[in-house]
């Protein structure tokens, strides 16, 4: 298998900013990011997910991701499944507030108490579905994963980081008329190329088959897909041979 970045869960938080939950998500967002699971999540950014960012994209296509949203609209987890897949996960700060009968928020730039205690309890139930989607089981208060037998060692100062920069290679094929972005796809041929496999019918097959790991092909489109793909793969390698 084609050796991929490390496991993580994609952090998308609604963008609104006309109302005080739209804050809650971003704080709620970052407190995850920064303070709570710093090296198992990487922040969406909503607006450029929107956009058209592959990286965002590809991301939320092959990680599991969990989407903040402010209120029951629920734009951030409606924008993930448009446009890469259903999230994992999603949660609504107006019902967290219920259910722990926080109050409603209040303040934009400045949130009042009521917005921090929701800041704090999203975060917290962001972090356990991180928890749940990486089958680890995380202690926040001494910031190390509880099945560690030796004493945490101090945490470095971790920044957000973004899923555009998370490496997740792609490459986009016009595949019967239309713009597909494949995941995975540059190393499965640099995979190929170095077991010595050629750009043949033959290996036709075997290419397909690595290819629907990683990405999901419409129905009745093996064949098209197989054939694009092989004459991909032939170029990758006429390219890599022209470069030594």
């Amino acid at each position: 298998m084609p050796e991929l970045p490390k496991k993580k869960v994609g952090i998308v938080a609604c963008s609104g900013e006309e109302l005080p939950e739209g804050t809650v998500t971003r704080l709620a967002a970052l407190k995850v990011l920064e303070q709570l699971q710093p090296t198992d999540t990487v922040t969406i950014c909503l607006p450029l997910f929107l956009a058209g960012g592959e990286g965002d994209r590809a991301f939320a296509r092959f990680y599991p991701t969990v989407a903040i949203d402010g209120c029951e609209l629920r734009c951030a987890a409606r924008a993930t499944e448009m446009h890469s897949g259903k999230p994992a996960a999603s949660v609504v700060v107006t019902d967290i507030c219920a259910e722990q009968d926080i109050g409603k928020p209040s303040g934009l730039r400045q949130l009042d108490d009521a917005g921090i205690r929701a800041v704090d309890a999203t975060a917290e139930r962001v972090a356990d579905l991180v928890d749940t989607l990486l089958d680890k089981k995380w202690s926040r208060r001494t910031g190390t994963f509880i099945e560690q037998d030796t004493p945490p060692e101090p945490q470095e100062s971790i920044e957000a980081s973004c899923a555009c920069g998370s490496g997740i290679p792609v490459q986009d094929v016009d595949i019967d008329g239309k713009h597909v972005t494949l995941i995975a796809l540059p190393v499965i041929f640099q995979q190929f190329r170095e077991a010595g496999k050629p750009p043949t019918d033959g290996t036709a097959g075997e290419l397909f088959e690595m290819v629907k790991v990683y990405n999901n092909i419409p129905e009745g489109a093996d064949e098209t897909y197989s054939l694009t793909l092989i004459g991909e793969y032939a170029n990758f390698c006429a390219k890599e041979e022209t470069a030594q």
